[in-house]
């Protein structure tokens, strides 16, 4: 019975989001559909949305979406993404390289109209080896490569806040690392391989300056995962530390700096992200995320395979986000210990089908870009998602073989 409501508050959200409605409407529907089928007394559910508001992991949480968005603005007005594909031109003179690469860097920059700037990159270096409609499936490709492990995105943040603390973003980082490399490579096996390595580029000055150079474009961000990675800096704290000390090395002024305060501050992102930790209190006094698992570890299919499904057509469904606010809290219940290898392999699902979702507003605005169906664009990209999915879960064997 409480898999049929549960079932019922997803169709909730699910027919929100494909009436063309923010995801910040269907989190809402959602969470009076959690009060009325679970029947809920008001009190008991206003305390958790009050709960989930101002509980320090949602302070937090806004205040990391903030900075990002900040120092994302810092980078756009330097053009620093920009440089670093130059640089790559000036180290490696390779087709190859731009229109992997480059597209790769510059999908750090989790804004739609960035698929646009990487459509021109890939064009310029597939032009003439590839058909348009290959062209469109590299560009959405490795345009969200970075989706998979960086730190910096919303749906990454929200899932380690709800793993219960089994999960800390500098191991999934790290953990994700061996996905990247099969992600890259699998878009080399199915095109890259096809197209020369040449791209004609002059370097004008010694590899030494586009070596500078490239340093200088993304000392940000890596110092920024350092941070993160190696010592373990609380996200909001590392990017508030990049921040400042970009203010000295990018000579910013105040007048440059005045708009950002405002402009940083997304306002359909940070009421999204409030509802969604409001709704994830919701759930767990309804007592939600505490009873599935129990029916899982019941069945004779693996839990892990479940999550798995469920993770994948939900998030062609749905989306990512609202798959992993409604199933990632109950996944890392069932995860009898540890819980990484179980995190590792639903984030690959739920990046896997966000490639194929109708939902992933990036893939209609690449597919109109190219002057294709976005069909056509979804047909080509399953072959090289069903690999990345084989190696996930190949990946999550070995992480379960060595304690993870």
């Amino acid at each position: 019975m409480e898999l049929l409501k549960l079932a019922g508050v997803f169709c909730v959200m699910i027919l929100v989001l494909w009436r063309k409605k923010p995801l910040s409407w269907a989190v809402a529907a959602a969470a009076l559909a959690v009060w009325l089928l679970f029947w809920m007394p008001a009190r008991t559910f206003a305390a958790a949305l009050v709960r989930g508001a101002v509980r320090w992991d949602t302070i937090q949480l806004l205040l990391v979406l903030y900075l990002i968005t900040f120092l994302q603005r810092m980078l756009e007005k330097r053009g620093c993404l920009t440089s670093a594909k130059d640089a790559l031109d000036g180290l490696f003179n390779s087709r190859r390289v731009d229109a992997s690469a480059a597209p790769a860097l510059l999908g750090m920059l989790p804004a739609v109209g960035t698929v646009l700037i990487c459509g021109d990159i890939v064009r310029q270096s597939t032009d003439g080896f590839l058909k348009t409609e290959e062209q469109a499936c590299v560009t959405s490709y490795y345009r969200h490569v970075s989706e998979l492990f960086f730190p910096t995105y919303t749906s990454i943040l929200i899932a380690v806040d709800l793993s219960a603390g089994k999960v800390s973003v500098g191991g999934f980082t790290l953990a994700m690392l061996p996905m990247l490399a099969v992600l890259m490579a699998i878009g080399w096996l199915f095109y890259l391989r096809r197209i020369p390595k040449d791209a004609g580029f002059f370097a004008g000055r010694p590899k030494a300056f586009y070596r500078k150079l490239l340093l200088r474009s993304l000392w940000t961000i890596i110092f920024t995962v350092i941070l993160i990675v190696a010592f373990g800096v609380p996200v909001h704290i590392a990017v508030l530390a990049c921040i400042v000390c970009n203010l000295f090395v990018g000579r910013f002024g105040w007048k440059e700096l005045r708009p950002f305060f405002a402009s940083a501050f997304e306002a359909r992102l940070m009421i999204s992200t409030l509802l969604i930790m409001m709704f994830k209190e919701v759930l767990a006094a309804a007592g939600v995320i505490s009873a599935p698992p129990a029916f899982f570890s019941s069945l004779p299919v693996p839990p892990f395979l479940v999550f798995a499904l469920i993770f994948f057509f939900g998030s062609v469904a749905a989306g990512s986000q609202a798959i992993i606010v409604l199933c990632m809290g109950m996944a890392m219940a069932a995860a009898a210990q540890g819980g990484l290898a179980l995190f590792v392999l639903l984030m690959c699902m739920a990046y896997a089908a966000m490639q194929l979702s109708p939902v992933h507003v990036c893939l209609a605005v690449c597919a109109e870009d190219y002057r294709i169906s976005l069909g056509t664009l979804i047909r080509k990209t399953v072959p090289l998602v069903g690999v990345f999915c084989l190696a996930a879960f190949g990946y999550y064997g070995l992480l379960r073989l060595f304690g993870f």
